[in-house]
């Protein structure tokens, strides 16, 4: 297989001008929460990741900051889409794993600890992970189905074979 068919596999995507709204979304969480990380470090990033007991906060907060911000920016302009939606897909498994398994068990768990709450178990776990797995499920969707019609992704690929055409 050539390089070029590698690339256009990366960026060809569904012709759905509606997979712009799951990008919307996708990238409208991902994008202020990654600038968040950098600005609040000790709210939302190194110091958030300190309490969770993610290892090396100081390096982790910052890094997963870095990604969200352009994996959720790439994502909203559609460019390279699939690739920025696996880091963000791994960012989320991360989440679910590291502060909603504690929220379910009621106590700490692993390497991770548990928030103090008014309340825990399973409810408790799925009234806190409501947003988690909608941004899992869309950063799997744009991996699965790509930009859709409205995104760098399409542009580039009708310029790229209109040029072959002719």
């Amino acid at each position: 297989m050539s390089d070029t068919h590698g690339w256009k596999q990366t960026i060809t995507t569904s012709d759905s001008p509606t997979n712009l709204f799951i990008r919307l979304a996708v990238g409208c969480v991902f994008l202020p929460e990654g600038i968040q990380k950098l600005i609040f470090p000790e709210i939302l990033g190194s110091g958030r990741f300190a309490d969770i007991g993610i290892p090396w906060p100081e390096l982790m907060g910052p890094f997963v900051g870095w990604v969200e911000l352009i994996c959720g920016l790439f994502i909203l302009l559609g460019f390279a889409t699939r690739v920025n939606a696996i880091p963000l897909t791994g960012i989320m498994i991360v989440a679910l794993i590291s502060t909603k398994v504690p929220i379910w068990l009621g106590e700490d768990w692993w390497i991770f600890n548990v928030r103090e709450l008014d309340r825990y178990g399973f409810w408790s776990m799925a009234h806190a992970s409501r947003t988690d797995w909608a941004m899992l499920m869309g950063s799997i969707y744009l991996l699965i189905a790509g930009a859709g019609r409205w995104s760098v992704d399409a542009w580039l690929t009708r310029r790229k074979y209109s040029r072959l055409a002719d």
